[in-house]
């Protein structure tokens, strides 16, 4: 109870001199999004069931960048239907507007994010809760707001205080958080909490007795070790809000060395933002020779794992990289990744690529254009391979003479 206390506060829930805070610590962010979910789900069946209308086609509206494996199993196990609002190049988050237009008297929530695990920006919360509450007032409507602050939650309230994306907005309902992102605490802790009691239906808390006193429970997982809550008290007592706001903005500053070292290589777009989870994500300039997941490949050498991965539908042709800045993420660190990120630019480029292009793919052939002749010519199958592997032989002859031992 202390620790939701603790992190209700954090949120700015709208608690009385004696109100106990109504949430649950999780393993992690997938159970506390069900039991949020599952809380909107009943919290509309039952409200229409009461004025007499159908409640069996429930839907969710989301942004495609959401946590896909946490909220497609919310509507897969619960059968809801995920709607989605579709990305686009240069816009990696859910839009608002577009959100709300995608709201109907079936929508049991919108899910906002607050980190997006792509690029970590913040969505615009406020601008959603704006939005909404203009919807309901013209259909008569009540949708809510969740909050996925999985890896914003404990970030936006040090960083960026003045934000309004938690219970500050009206229709903001409930907020989960990742005690094992930016909490501090080591895997398998999540929390959740509910704007009021009235907001987590009563009939899904389950009461025991059998230990000696009243225990509610709101679970999905059955007996679970308390290791990792005691952890979460732990560090919220051990560092208080000033420990955790020193913390987040050497994260940031390492966040800003980094990102600008990776500027003045000239090779790289920065696709995250300055306002959101400290961590950079960026992709190449120029990708008609080497890709983004050839980069992440040859820095598994230098004892880097920096995954590349591409952007869901309608901007899935971008390529991206992502490093994480956590609190133990030093500016030496950041230093030397971009030095290691530099080397594996000039091991690149001594190599042939490894992109084929659409002219070698087509079959021998010349083409009259007018006064100007094209010819075609495919390698072939054998060629491609064997020149990336002398490539390759070529740059380890080359380590091995400049690295002998004398």
């Amino acid at each position: 109870n202390r620790c939701v206390n603790m992190i209700a506060n954090l949120f700015n829930a709208p608690l009385g001199e004696t109100e106990t805070a109504v949430g649950v610590g999780t393993v992690g962010s997938s159970e506390a999004i069900m039991l949020a979910g599952l809380a909107f789900k009943r919290k509309w069946q039952n409200k229409r069931k009461s004025q007499g209308k159908p409640f069996n086609k429930p839907n969710i509206v989301t942004g495609a960048n959401v946590h896909q494996v946490c909220w497609e199993k919310f509507a897969r196990y619960f059968e809801v239907e995920l709607k989605e609002v579709k990305l686009s190049e240069g816009y990696y988050v859910m839009d608002p507007e577009k959100a709300v237009e995608m709201v109907d008297e079936n929508t049991i929530c919108v899910a906002a994010i607050l980190g997006s695990t792509l690029n970590g920006e913040f969505e615009d919360v406020k601008l959603l809760n704006d939005l909404l509450v203009l919807k309901n007032k013209e259909t008569g409507w009540d949708t809510p707001i969740h909050v996925d602050a999985a890896s914003g939650g404990f970030i936006a309230p040090f960083l960026y205080p003045e934000l309004e994306w938690d219970f500050r907005l009206p229709l903001v309902k409930s907020i989960n958080v990742s005690g094992h992102k930016y909490g501090l605490v080591y895997e398998g802790i999540g929390w959740v909490v509910w704007r009021t009691k009235e907001d987590l239906p009563e009939e899904l808390i389950f009461h025991v007795n059998y230990l000696g006193v009243d225990q509610p429970t709101f679970t999905l997982n059955f007996s679970k070790g308390s290791s990792q809550v005691v952890a979460q008290y732990y560090q919220l007592i051990r560092l208080g809000h000033k420990g955790y706001r020193n913390v987040m903005e050497n994260c940031r500053e390492n966040t800003i060395v980094l990102r600008e070292g990776l500027e003045k290589t000239e090779k790289f777009n920065i696709v995250s933002k300055d306002e959101g989870v400290p961590l950079v994500a960026f992709s190449l300039k120029d990708s008609s020779s080497h890709t983004e997941f050839e980069i992440s490949d040859m820095l598994r050498r230098y004892g880097w794992i920096v995954p590349a991965y591409t952007m869901p539908p309608n901007a899935q042709h971008i390529t991206v990289l992502r490093v994480v800045i956590r609190e133990d993420f030093s500016r030496t660190l950041a230093e030397r990744l971009v030095i290691d990120i530099e080397k594996v630019m000039r091991e690149l480029d001594k190599l042939p690529s490894r992109v084929v292009h659409k002219i070698s793919l087509g079959e021998e052939k010349s083409e009259a254009n007018g006064d100007k002749l094209r010819v075609t010519v495919k390698k072939s199958d054998m060629e491609m391979p064997r020149e990336i592997i002398n490539g390759w032989k070529k740059l380890v002859s080359d380590r091995k003479k400049t690295n002998g031992i004398c």
